[in-house]
């Protein structure tokens, strides 16, 4: 017996709300709510629906019945293929006030804690060209358009470098200009695919495990530097300097042109020896007159502006006086460990990445910062009774954790030694939730403070202030 489709078709339904993964709320007949891909809050579309589960269902706008007042035109011709800027058919007003929706909501919710006024969420003033590294694949067998794929021609033009098709891990969709990263990003992407199709420079196949080019690494800095990681498959010594030559010849600005010859399974290059071809094996950012190292393989935020303003909310609600002991945990590079140290007595920064720590250290060594350590762990087993023992127990603890939050016995350990004041950094706000209910005993939230560091996208970070009951 043929399996009945369960999928439906709902007609004129109002999208009502946006919410997780950027995608569009409304609600069914029957009561379900509906999670859309592509519409925006105050549409009236009917929905061909495309999953189903026993409170909701997943579906996609067919039709447009009303446009809502929220839109505004997207300005990328690769909107609705690529999935890296989904709000970007909203207008950005709105996108902070789902943001802000969206954290306070959280808060309330899943933490359940009393909180107070919360500050309107900060918006970026760069709502385009604002990312600092981007990352693109290479790939023989590029994504086809519906306009390509009707038209019945033979196209013989299958490479591509760009970004993957949401969801399909082998679709690479060609990217003709990103509004994400300022210029030269756009000039150097399309010489280098180019360049690549005029020499017979072979793109990578996935499926097959073959092909010279991988990817293509571009980093940038508010100082004008530039860093140019190109990952090869093959180990073609005549076919990778012959791009990496002509790459140097034709933009002469960049600081570091790097290579990687990865032909494992995976392109992560972070088990990897990464190659410096011509100029310096890092570049430099700068803030408030630190220097920060960033190497291939570095975490540095991706909006430098706005990680300026990250920092220094993070540092208000430290509310330091000169006198105190602090760590910083899950302290990465080190960058606010470093941002903070003028106005402590001392900061201890732990981390779970050993090259971050390197880094870390490498930094504080060239800004003559003479008042932080760094130690390299494991969270959960650094962070203990004995650790604070030996270090001093702190006056203020601030936290910047993955999107999963805090260990529980890393918010435990807190509990046990009940520092005057925390700043929680939180890229999720729903973890971020749960560790404040947690602490929520023992702390009293006393400022919320909500950061846009990706416009067009649904992502926002969360800085809350917590102050010992």
């Amino acid at each position: 017996m043929a399996r009945r489709n369960k999928n439906k078709l709902f007609t004129e339904i109002e999208v009502i709300d946006a919410g997780a993964k950027g995608k569009a709320i409304a609600k069914s007949p029957d009561g379900r709510v509906i999670f859309i891909d592509n519409a925006v809050p105050g549409d009236v579309a009917d929905v061909q629906t495309t999953r189903k589960r026993k409170s909701y269902y997943q579906g996609t706008a067919t039709k447009f019945h009303e446009l809502s007042d929220k839109r505004t035109e997207p300005v990328c011709l690769h909107f609705g293929t690529c999935g890296g800027c989904k709000w970007q058919n909203m207008d950005y007003k709105y996108q902070l006030e789902y943001k802000q929706n969206e954290v306070e909501n959280n808060l309330r919710r899943l933490g359940k804690i009393e909180l107070p006024e919360i500050t309107p969420i900060l918006g970026s003033e760069e709502i385009y060209f604002y990312r600092n590294k981007m990352e693109f694949s290479f790939s023989d067998s590029r994504w086809l358009t519906q306009d390509e794929i009707q038209s019945g021609e033979d196209i013989q033009d299958r490479n591509a470098l760009g970004f993957h098709i949401p969801g399909m891990w082998d679709k690479i969709l060609d990217i003709k200009k990103c509004h994400l990263q300022a210029d030269p990003s756009n000039a150097i992407r399309n010489f280098v695919k180019e360049f690549a199709n005029e020499n017979d420079l072979s793109f990578f196949n996935t499926r097959n495990q073959e092909g010279l080019l991988r990817t293509l690494m571009i980093r940038t800095t508010s100082t004008c530097e530039i860093m140019i990681l190109v990952q090869f498959y093959e180990d073609d010594q005549r076919k990778r300097e012959l791009l990496l030559n002509a790459v140097a010849e034709k933009f002469p600005e960049i600081t570091s042109l790097q290579y990687v010859v990865n032909n494992k399974a995976n392109d992560t290059i972070y088990d990897q020896e990464v190659i410096c071809y011509n100029g310096r094996d890092h570049i430099f950012e700068e803030m408030e007159g630190l220097k920060f190292k960033i190497n291939a393989k570095s975490f540095y935020q991706t909006n430098s502006d706005q990680a300026y303003n990250l920092y220094k909310i993070t540092r208000d609600y430290a509310n330091l006086k000169g006198d105190e002991l602090v760590y910083d945990l899950y302290t990465g590079t080190g960058t606010i460990a470093q941002f903070v140290a003028k106005n402590a007595k001392k900061v201890i920064g732990v981390e779970a990445v050993p090259e971050a720590i390197k880094d870390a250290k490498e930094n504080a060594e060239r800004n003559n910062i003479d008042n932080v350590e760094f130690y390299v762990g494991d969270m959960k087993k650094v962070f203990t009774e004995s650790f604070i023992n030996k270090h001093g127990h702190p006056d203020v603890i601030i936290t910047d954790p993955p999107r999963d939050g805090m260990h529980k016995d890393v918010v435990a350990q807190i509990i046990g030694i009940l520092p005057e004041r925390i700043v929680y950094v939180s890229c999720n706000s729903a973890t971020q939730a749960r560790d404040l209910a947690l602490l929520d005993e023992y702390y009293k939230v006393t400022s919320v403070q909500a950061v846009d560091m990706f416009p067009q996208t649904h992502h926002v970070e969360n800085v809350v202030c917590l102050e010992k009951r």
